[in-house]
């Protein structure tokens, strides 16, 4: 079974199709304009920040110190999928605090000049308990679920794959 990263709960939770297809490596459209833009945002933002921090499933793309606290960023083109953007970085926090390592989480959205505060706490770390198990459930299945249209489809890297 593939390991669930932060990028598989962010997909569940927008699409689960989605999530089957990213978890079984069908890799979206790499040149689709959306894809780009948030490579690009994620690379020239927060400069001064250390980035790209991997541990095992976990890719963190900020992380700084602020006083006592250890803070994690995660950045966004945008807030459009705030509450899955938040998922995903809850997940990186609880995978810290599995190690010993207490964090906070911080999520940016550089162009909407915007800055989110994530904290883990019993009734969020509940939530992800839950998910990563329907996510289990989703990616251990033979094919993907049906497709469904949402809003999110027009800006998605597998829209042609789903719509053909």
């Amino acid at each position: 079974m593939p390991m669930i990263n932060g990028a598989l709960i962010q997909s569940y939770t927008i699409c689960k199709r989605q999530a089957w297809l990213m978890a079984h490596q069908i890799i979206p459209d790499q040149e689709h304009p959306y894809i780009e833009i948030g490579r690009f945002i994620d690379e020239e933002s927060y400069e001064r920040d250390r980035k790209k921090i991997n541990f095992e499933n976990v890719v963190i793309d900020l992380i700084r110190s602020e006083g006592e606290d250890l803070v994690v960023g995660e950045v966004k083109k945008s807030s459009r999928a705030e509450d899955s953007a938040r998922l995903q970085l809850a997940f990186y926090l609880f995978k810290l605090k599995e190690k010993g390592i207490n964090a906070r989480g911080l999520l940016l959205f550089p162009d909407e000049r915007k800055k989110l505060p994530v904290e883990l706490n019993p009734e969020l770390e509940k939530e992800l308990e839950k998910i990563l198990k329907d996510i289990e459930k989703i990616i251990l299945k033979e094919y993907p679920p049906p497709f469904k249209k949402i809003g999110y489809c027009k800006n998605c890297g597998y829209r042609e794959f789903c719509m053909s």
